[in-house]
């Protein structure tokens, strides 16, 4: 069975839980069977028997290609958020230039058919002259956060600290592309 078209996620989860279930019946089998076999001899013959391997070489294929996208996205994004930005400062830099041109040539109204622009006073606006001499009134307290790097790195360096503790490490998926 091919599984190169395989990229729905469910798709393949689904196919692979029996796939699993049918290699590992097969290797249990084929060790009781053959106790003496070395684990390469036993993993060529379940690579033809099943198709587990070729289900996970799709699975991490589609995998590596859904980083790749990611990645071009975050670049794309990133762009845009700049553009974005530019195109914030360009408009604000333009209303400013209106602003003083009308104030300075004393144009409180202009009417054209697809907007009308006015001078008017805005409301007051929170000038902090000296930080350090505001009330605490007016000061939010935060709540604290616990800092994970420094918890983590004590523990590493050997501290007991009540309420954590290393957990054992997980296993993880390394792929490499080159």
């Amino acid at each position: 069975m091919a599984y190169e078209n395989m990229r729905s996620t469910q798709l393949l989860a689904s196919a692979a839980k029996p796939e699993i279930a049918r290699y590992k019946m097969m290797r249990d089998w084929l060790r009781e069977q053959i106790p003496d076999l070395d684990e390469e001899t036993l993993a060529d013959t379940l690579e033809g028997l099943t198709d587990l391997r070729e289900m996970l070489a799709e699975l991490i294929r589609s995998a590596l290609e859904d980083e790749a996208l990611m990645a071009g996205l975050s670049t794309r994004l990133a762009e845009m958020r700049s553009r974005l930005e530019r195109l914030k400062l360009r408009a604000e830099k333009k209303r400013a230039l209106a602003l003083a041109a009308m104030t300075e040539a004393e144009i409180k109204t202009l009417v054209e058919p697809d907007f009308s622009a006015s001078l008017r006073r805005g409301g007051p606006v929170l000038q902090v002259v000296e930080e350090e001499r505001i009330p605490s009134a007016f000061w939010k307290p935060q709540p604290p956060k616990l800092d994970r790097l420094s918890l983590l790195a004590a523990l590493k360096d050997g501290a007991h600290i009540d309420g954590a503790a290393l957990a054992p490490p997980l296993l993880q998926l390394s792929v490499r592309t080159k």
